[in-house]
């Protein structure tokens, strides 16, 4: 998988993506992450890009031209690397943008965009975007939670992270993705490690029995229970 980030604050997002089975994703060619400026494709020369809003209003929105610019440019650039190495290409550029007045994201949505093949994120800022970008340009707009932050790139790194993580080999048992918390439906039953007792607190004895039908039966009704006490919004899709 190949994902590009374009965002006018792209050291927010190299450190930590450069990190731990991030950064192993990368060295082992998993997926090929690229952070962009999106000052680069600017024209004049104060790299300008935001201005005020028509109509009036606070703050200041992005301007459509360099994201127009940016986006079309990469895609080119993918789709010119994916035809020589591959006779038949078949590379689908998905443009996203990451935004509070977005969808809310989620593990199944993480699943499904892990299966695209190029995903390019522009990361908003200030009060938006331009419209028509959203309108002409964009495939699909994202919110990480009910919650405004600084900026997108914020939000990038969350859905990189999110993304990646799912993709064959990146981590180190592939079972591990499955059996997250929302990959299920409800969420992960507690876990436990050595030592068997801590501070005069013990590890449930089921999980010392070595009774594998006895294990998983406990997983799962603490799975629901932690679900029930913790996010009983989630019992109804389970």
């Amino acid at each position: 998988m190949k994902i590009d980030i374009v965002t006018l604050f792209p050291e927010i997002c190299r450190a930590p993506l450069s990190e731990s089975i991030m950064k192993r994703t990368q060295e082992k060619g998993i997926i090929g992450l690229r952070i962009h400026n999106l000052r680069d494709w600017t024209t004049d020369k104060h790299h300008l890009v935001d201005d005020a809003p028509f109509g009036g209003g606070q703050g200041m929105v992005m301007k459509p031209e360099p994201i127009f610019a940016a986006v079309e440019h990469l895609r080119v650039a993918t789709e010119k690397t994916s035809n020589a190495q591959h006779p038949t290409p078949n590379v689908q550029s998905k443009i996203i943008l990451t935004s509070p007045a977005g969808r809310r994201f989620d593990q199944q949505m993480a699943i499904q965009l892990a299966r695209e093949s190029h995903l390019i994120i522009i990361c908003g800022h200030y009060e938006g975007v331009d419209h028509r970008v959203i309108e002409h340009l964009i495939d699909l707009e994202i919110s990480i939670g009910d919650y405004v932050l600084t900026n997108g790139a914020i939000a990038a790194i969350v859905l990189v992270d999110a993304i990646a993580r799912l993709l064959p080999g990146a981590l180190g048992h592939e079972q591990s993705s499955v059996d997250d918390s929302f990959s299920t439906g409800i969420l992960e039953a507690p876990q436990y490690t050595r030592p068997a007792e801590f501070r005069g607190w013990k590890v449930p004895e089921v999980l010392l029995s070595g009774n594998h039908a006895e294990i998983a039966k406990w997983r799962e009704e603490q799975a629901i229970k932690r679900t029930r006490e913790n996010r009983p919004d989630l019992l109804g899709n389970a």
